[in-house]
């Protein structure tokens, strides 16, 4: 794909990027897809799968009680724990606000940890990496599971495969986590500013009609994904029936907020 090629033009010492179609299929990749790149928050949709694993397993249900009183894993999941950003304080009643935050990651890793008997880190290794074959990916124990994963394109390839046409958990579970969870809650969407509403599913952000936003112009209000700050993301669009992932090294500032969205409308005219 042409398109992909426009990561040339980032203002990073190095980028790669790829796209995979629905049935698993790779469209295009280009730059070096075999290097390793912090991923920064784009380990959480990493870790939420690694969640829904715990969950169909039995080792959790979604609803139980977990992080503050009143919360619960699915709450954690969409972000409406009540938890700030990095401290764990709870600023908001369960379910009343959007409020991102990682350390809500934090308490769900502390969570599958004490549930499945595993520490997190082994747990995501075990239930979501080695079964595809994503042998590049770790997050070292004690990291955290909202922001400390390292992982290649080739591999998040296979991640984004996995979520289109799902073998490790029923398509059913995963069209949930890429629905809405909590409707109309308002929220601030790290580096966009207050998005009303701020949508989100179990571990994915979900675009809807967010703006301004990382994903294109012509992303359809379907798309659902993750950016990170370490200057990643992986977006997933149903509609275009393709997901489409990118690493780079250089902080998520100004420059991603310009160059991303005409990137991925590239991407989606050339699908």
């Amino acid at each position: 794909m042409q398109s992909l090629a426009l990561i040339e033009n980032w203002p990073v010492p190095t980028a790669a990027a790829a796209v995979v179609r629905a049935d698993g299929t790779v469209a295009g990749t280009h730059g070096p897809t075999e290097r390793s790149f912090a991923l920064a928050s784009v380990t959480k949709p990493l870790a939420a799968y690694a969640v829904l694993v715990a969950y169909e397993e039995g080792a959790i249900e979604l609803d139980e009680p977990a992080g503050p009183e009143g919360a619960t894993v699915r709450h954690l999941l969409a972000h409406t724990s009540g938890l700030a950003f990095d401290e764990h304080e709870v600023v908001a009643a369960p379910g009343t606000r959007r409020l991102y935050s990682n350390a809500g990651f934090e308490v769900l890793g502390e969570h599958i940890a004490k549930a499945t008997e595993i520490p997190f880190a082994d747990y995501l290794r075990q239930a979501v990496l080695e079964p595809l074959g994503m042998s590049s990916t770790y997050l070292d124990g004690g990291a955290s599971p909202a922001k400390d994963g390292v992982s290649t394109v080739d591999d998040l390839v296979r991640f984004a495969a996995e979520v289109q046409l799902p073998r490790l958990l029923d398509p059913r579970t995963v069209a949930a986590a890429m629905s809405v969870t909590y409707p109309g809650l308002k929220g601030v969407l790290p580096g966009y500013g207050h998005q009303n509403p701020n949508d989100w599913g179990l571990g994915f952000e979900i675009r809807d009609g967010k703006s301004p936003h990382w994903t294109g112009s012509s992303s359809s209000p379907r798309t659902f994904g993750h950016f990170g700050q370490a200057g990643t993301f992986l977006w997933i669009d149903p509609d275009a029936g393709a997901a489409c992932v990118a690493l780079a090294d250089r902080a998520f500032g100004p420059w991603a907020v310009e160059v991303w969205p005409p990137f991925t409308d590239a991407v989606l005219a050339e699908l």
